[in-house]
Parts: structure tokens; C-alpha cells; sequence
């Protein structure tokens, strides 16, 4: 799939790291629109000219930080988040899937590396072309494959990318139970950014989003001892 044309939102109050960014990711085929504070960002998504395919998220900034500008666009839509930040610690790289982000790139970056993150991320996202099988049904809820999305009554709901790899992963093998390790392992193993309890975390993330009574799950099920299992 070529990157040509998707359009990345930069998010940056540093007008010099920006500009650098932008520079470069023009010059790669992207369309950019620059914003340099979360209010400012928020306020651009609102309207449907500005859907960006991806979105480069600053976590220091004045006024609201990256984190808080993540959770927000997360309740309305989907779209690949990768947090930008001098920060190297590794709770802060658990805070940033926790909150619905994608991928974590430390400053100062380089700026191949950012493209080919920029790529992974976009290309998991905009998975494949539709066919009937790649709408899964279940009861009311509804899994589209094919550009990662998940209505519930007919009703679109705002999953992080990482959520929908997990809703995916148990929903395309109904009634087979997965231990952590083994979720853990097919959905975070390459990130080297979580431990085994994200897992659990975005379980109850999911369960919250899906289910009427997430104390008492229709689809997401733990089986004691073992682990999760998606019920049909």
C-alpha cells in the first residue's frame, strides 16, 4: 500500500521540532496539518476535513498534555496515535497504550525510524480490502476486519488500536480459551513496552466499551485459573 497522500496531524508546542517534521514528512509524499497544542488539536478534529490517517502526539505540552488529548479523541474516534516524548521511562510507555496510544517514539527521533513507525502503524490499521468474511457477528456487536472498526447496535465504538487487535484476536477463535501469557505474547510480545498485566487492563478496557454489565460479561468471559475466552 503506498503512504502517499495519508495526512499525519502533528501535535508539538517545540515550533522548531515541527517544522523539522513536517519538512521531512512532506518531502516522503504525506500531507501534514501542524498544530501546536491539544486544545488546538481537538478543536481541528472536530470538523471532517481534518481526518488525519495518523497523528503524532506530544505528551509535554502547556495546557493539556498529550495524555489527556489521547483519551479524548479516543471516545470519538479510531486513528493510530504514536506519542512523541523526551520521557524514556518505562511506566510512562505503559501509561501510553493504557490510554489508548499506539506506539512510543523518544526525542530526539530519528526521523527514518519515525517514518517506518509511522508506516507499521497506518498499515495495521488499514488492514484489508472488504469481503463479507471479514465482518465478524456476534448478538449485537459487529467486528469489520477490514478497517478495524466495532459497532455495537449499529453504533461505532472508539477501540485503541490495541484493544481491537485484542477483541480480534479472541473474537476470530470463539470458545477458545487464551491464557495471558499467550495473549500477551501475540498482541504485545514485539513492543517490549508492557507487561503481562496490560493484558488485564485491557480486558477490563474492552468489557467497559462492550458489555451491558462488565461484572458479568456476555462475550469477553475469564475462566478461572486459565484465562479469557470470547463466548458465542
Amino acid at each position: 500500500m503506498g503512504m502517499e497522500s495519508k495526512t499525519i496531524m502533528i501535535v508539538e508546542d517545540e515550533a522548531g521540532i515541527r517544522e523539522l517534521t513536517r519538512k521531512y514528512l512532506n518531502q516522503k509524499g504525506y500531507n501534514v496539518i501542524l498544530t501546536d497544542s491539544g486544545e488546538q488539536a481537538l478543536k481541528l478534529l472536530q470538523t471532517e476535513t481534518n481526518s488525519p490517517d495518523l497523528i503524532l502526539l506530544d505528551i509535554e505540552m502547556p495546557g493539556i498534555d498529550g495524555f489527556t488529548v489521547c483519551q479524548e479523541i479516543r471516545k470519538k474516534m479510531t486513528v493510530p496515535i504514536i506519542f512523541l516524548t523526551v520521557r524514556r521511562n518505562t511506566l510512562d510507555k505503559i501509561k501510553c497504550f493504557e490510554l489508548g496510544g499506539d506506539d512510543y517514539v523518544t526525542k530526539p527521533y530519528d526521523f527514518d525510524e519515525l517514518e517506518a513507525r509511522i508506516r507499521a502503524n497506518i498499515r495495521r490499521y488499514y488492514i484489508h480490502p472488504e469481503t463479507p468474511s471479514n465482518i465478524l457477528r456476534y448478538g449485537e456487536l459487529e467486528i469489520h476486519l477490514h478497517n478495524y472498526t466495532c459497532y455495537l447496535n449499529g453504533k461505532p465504538v472508539p477501540l485503541s488500536t490495541k484493544e481491537m487487535e485484542l477483541l480480534v484476536l479472541l473474537a476470530k477463535h470463539p470458545n477458545q480459551v487464551w491464557s495471558q501469557e499467550q495473549i500477551y505474547n501475540k498482541i504485545w510480545d514485539l513492543d517490549a513496552t508492557g507487561n503481562i498485566e496490560t493484558v488485564k487492563v485491557h480486558i477490563s478496557y474492552l468489557r467497559r466499551k462492550l458489555e451491558k454489565d462488565h461484572k458479568n460479561p456476555q462475550f469477553i468471559k475469564t475462566i478461572r485459573g486459565f484465562g479469557y475466552l470470547f463466548s458465542s
